[in-house]
């Protein structure tokens, strides 16, 4: 299929994109069960950000299906091709310079590997957003627990669908006891003593 096709290379790079910009792109890669906290912490990472004058791009799990994923359901296929689509979005945003913020349950490590394969060594953060299962069910926003106990969502991640911890996270951050600012703050810490921002 890719046979006939040939990559057209731009004549204004990554790094020319980035310096005008005055920051390290990278994909900030949040990874935890539903209602861990994810989305929260990542749109008050993505406001921190911006009062520091980085320029960032937010992909949520959640929006992604209202648009370009919208054809998947949840079975594992469909989990790792949701992933997948991110995670090449996620690189064009890292090519264009940009810090890419990505808020995605993505359960198994492999997709999330393939997603740190595509970019250079560094540009890739796995922020592991360490909630028990017991507090995810007892937030429960979206009562999403709820119905897949009582059967009525299958695949569920964390209930009949297997989620794969991080081994080696360059973050992990905890929710109890912490507050999502804390938690945003402490990534924008990390990105400042990184040299991901000038």
């Amino acid at each position: 299929m890719t046979k006939n096709l040939s990559w057209h290379a731009s004549s204004v790079g990554k790094l020319q994109r980035a310096g005008g910009k005055r920051q390290k792109p990278c994909i900030l890669w949040l990874t935890g069960l539903s209602a861990a906290g994810k989305s929260t912490i990542a749109n008050l990472l993505e406001q921190e950000l911006f009062l520091c004058g980085a320029h960032t791009y937010l992909l949520d799990g959640d929006n992604l299906r209202h648009g370009l994923n919208r054809d998947l359901g949840f079975a594992d296929a469909d989990r790792q091709e949701n992933i997948r689509r991110a995670a090449e979005v996620a690189h064009l945003f890292v090519d264009a310079g940009i810090i890419v913020i990505a808020a995605f349950i993505s359960p198994f490590r492999r997709d999330r590997e393939l997603a740190r394969r595509l970019v250079a060594p560094g540009e890739f953060l796995e922020i592991f957003v360490d909630t028990p299962l017991e507090e995810c069910e007892r937030r429960d926003p979206k009562g999403l627990y709820r119905r897949a106990r009582c059967g009525l969502i299958s695949h569920f991640t964390g209930i009949d669908s297997a989620y794969e911890v991080p081994l080696d996270p360059e973050m992990r951050l905890t929710t109890l006891g912490w507050t999502p600012a804390q938690n945003a703050c402490a990534i924008v810490d990390y990105l400042r003593e990184g040299g991901y921002l000038r």
